[in-house]
């Protein structure tokens, strides 16, 4: 089949076109890519060839570039290339520059500034905090309903999908030792989350408004946040997430503009606390996203968390996360925090999913309290598009591999 008719019902056709880079077999170069289909689309080189005013946005090694242009560029180059890509007139000059994904090699496709990671999912607070303070009179902590919780993470090893991921060493102390030991952590966990990617800066000492979110924010990927839980117990207390989360962040390949998400929008969870006036999204466009993450291990689903359930949404943290006059970069990413939704298998985590290792999971390869050597991890998920379609959001794949052996 040519790759210009892509098959209906594509969850990757025309109405969707996410943003990647790529560099084709036996090259080094990289450059712009969209996929259509199982085909990745050379933007820069269609652009040229088609006389594009954006062909040097797109002829780049990094989306940095298109990222920082704004709302205006992003979305005449999103109908120039769902022309490009749909008119036949361009079909003759547009299929030679298509490549099989089969024959090309995906890479980050941005330089991440900062990271930041929220913790917006009401299922999953209450889920923790029944594991960790099941005596405590509220599952949640006093501030949880009036502001959306975060922390700043390592941008230097947010890593693409398909990277292997090293099994963490650090500090660990279980409640029955009487003293820390160092090693590699036994309670390795993932945690499925989307990730947002801001494109357009903003002024320091200036605050971004709810209303600013469409303005700075690109689009959104998928995001598996890797979690040490044993060396995180013991350190969080009293700054929160370091050595437990820094180590590795998995992000999906495939950036999917806000634009393809129209027809995901959604409003988010009913508040039931009265919020702050930079916060307060009563009146504002529903800013929700109902996506549909599915979660493997070794090719086995063990959970879908649904994203509409989460009760903080990505306008709000943006807005939380700038009210104090903290600028945005170009390239910054933030996570959603884990996605849980109410119900047993649409939780995020293997923390709640086996109850902190109280219920195992039964896998066709053997039990799974937290992640062993050798395990593969898959995150894929869909939104629903125009006329009944799906719009596809990639996947981000990681394998744990042993620590390093550092006692030499």
């Amino acid at each position: 089949m040519p790759p210009f008719d892509v098959p209906e019902g594509d969850p990757f056709g025309p109405h969707n076109l996410p943003y990647g880079v790529f560099s084709p077999a036996g090259s080094d170069k990289r450059t712009v890519g969209v996929r259509l289909g199982d085909h990745v689309l050379d933007a820069g080189a269609a652009a040229t060839a088609l006389g594009s005013p954006y062909a040097s946005l797109l002829a780049q090694p990094s989306l940095g570039p298109l990222l920082a242009a704004g709302r205006t560029v992003w979305s005449d180059v999103r109908r120039a290339l769902t022309a490009w890509v749909t008119v036949p007139a361009h079909q003759e000059t547009v299929e030679p520059l298509l490549r099989p994904l089969s024959e090309v090699t995906l890479h980050l496709p941005f330089e991440v500034a900062d990271y930041v990671d929220f913790y917006a999912s009401e299922n999953h607070a209450r889920n923790v905090g029944q594991i960790f303070r099941p005596d405590a009179a509220d599952s949640l902590t006093p501030n949880w309903k009036h502001l959306p919780i975060g922390y700043h993470g390592r941008s230097g090893t947010v890593v693409v999908s398909g990277t292997d991921v090293v099994r963490p060493q650090g500090q660990r102390k279980a409640p029955t030792d009487l003293a820390p030991v160092f090693g590699p952590s036994v309670r390795l966990d993932i945690e499925a989350e989307v990730g947002f990617v801001v494109g357009v800066p903003s002024q320091h000492g200036l605050p971004v408004g709810l209303s600013g979110f469409r303005d700075h924010v690109f689009g959104l990927c998928l995001l598996n946040d890797w979690s040490a839980r044993d060396v995180q117990a013991w350190e969080y207390v009293p700054l929160g997430p370091f050595l437990g989360k820094s180590f590795a962040t998995s992000v999906s390949a495939w950036i999917t503009p806000l634009d393809a998400l129209e027809e995901a929008r959604v409003a988010p969870p009913a508040r039931t606390h009265a919020l702050l006036p930079y916060l307060d999204d009563a009146q504002e466009e529903p800013a929700g996203y109902d996506l549909r993450i599915s979660v493997a291990i070794n090719g086995h689903v063990v959970s879908e968390p649904p994203f509409s359930t989460m009760y903080w949404t990505a306008a709000q943290q943006l807005a939380h996360m700038t009210v104090n006059g903290a600028s945005l970069r170009t390239g910054d990413l933030y996570g959603s925090g884990t996605v849980s939704g109410p119900a047993e298998h649409e939780r995020g985590s293997l923390l709640e999913l086996t109850w902190n290792g109280r219920d195992p999971l039964e896998l066709p390869d053997g039990k799974r309290t937290f992640l062993e050597d050798g395990d593969v991890v898959t995150l894929t998920a869909w939104a629903p598009g125009p006329d009944g379609t799906r719009v596809g959001l990639g996947e981000v794949t990681g394998r744990v591999v042993p620590a390093v052996d550092t006692s030499v």
